[in-house]
């Protein structure tokens, strides 16, 4: 395996700096009414197109075999990187990379999810993204099928964030109520950096949200991601490179 070296500039054993708590991407299809925890079984040839044709991978090199949705890999080593997570269960497509992390300078997830966007113009996707290096950074965002978008990017507790479009616009789309958002404890009328915008994406993902569950398997996937993604990944993880 030593071309999934290729756009590395550390060994396979360097030590991570860092780390992520979830890097995930929810693709729900029309009907969009879906329970995860009664999810067909993970398709694993849609699951491997879907890492394949994903916008931070260059190839599959190495299937490793089936886990748990919830199993999330924290990385340890440089070759922990390369680990993505998918699944296709259904109407339901979810992937798991930590290529999305982000430190506020590029946000990648926005970016994927506008090429799934164009690929799927029918889903609503949603995208959680939480980067620690001591300090946590976190990325979340809903797009819906007519075009309503909340997106959010910033450091829990510290100013600036970036915000776009209005959360109440998504609430009202998705049948969000205040009852859910206050059993959350989610308030929307808080400042954006006080509010937990990862707990409101799972709130509108609702029972469809594969993530959670060991039940719901997914594969596991040696992959050798893109010489930039490579690049920025190498500059989060391993800075002193």
């Amino acid at each position: 395996m030593s071309d999934i070296t290729d756009h590395w500039s550390s060994p396979p054993d360097r030590t991570v700096h860092g780390g992520f708590g979830r890097c995930d991407i929810t693709i729900l299809l029309p009907p969009f009414d879906v329970d995860a925890r009664s999810l067909p079984v993970n398709d694993p040839l849609r699951a491997r197109e879907l890492v394949r044709s994903f916008g931070t991978v260059e190839d599959v090199v190495e299937e490793l075999g089936a886990r748990g949705a919830n199993e999330v890999p924290y990385p340890v080593e440089r070759t922990d990187l390369d680990v993505v997570l998918a699944g296709a269960w259904g109407n339901v497509l979810g992937i798991s990379d930590p290529a999305l992390a982000d430190d506020g300078n590029d946000e990648p997830l926005r970016y994927e999810v506008g090429r799934l966007r164009e690929r799927f113009p029918d889903a609503r996707i949603f995208g959680r993204v939480a980067f620690d290096c001591g300090d946590s950074h976190t990325e979340d965002l809903v797009s819906l099928p007519d075009g309503t978008l909340f997106h959010a990017s910033g450091w829990p507790g510290t100013d600036p964030w970036e915000v776009t479009g209005d959360p109440y616009e998504v609430a009202a789309a998705l049948g969000i109520t205040g009852r859910m958002l206050a059993d959350a404890d989610v308030d929307l009328d808080a400042e954006p950096e006080e509010v937990e915008w990862g707990a409101f994406v799972s709130l509108a993902l609702g029972d469809a949200d594969p993530w959670p569950w060991a039940e719901t398997r997914v594969g596991a996937f040696r992959v050798r991601h893109t010489e930039a993604y490579t690049r920025r990944m190498e500059e989060l993880f391993l800075p002193d490179v």
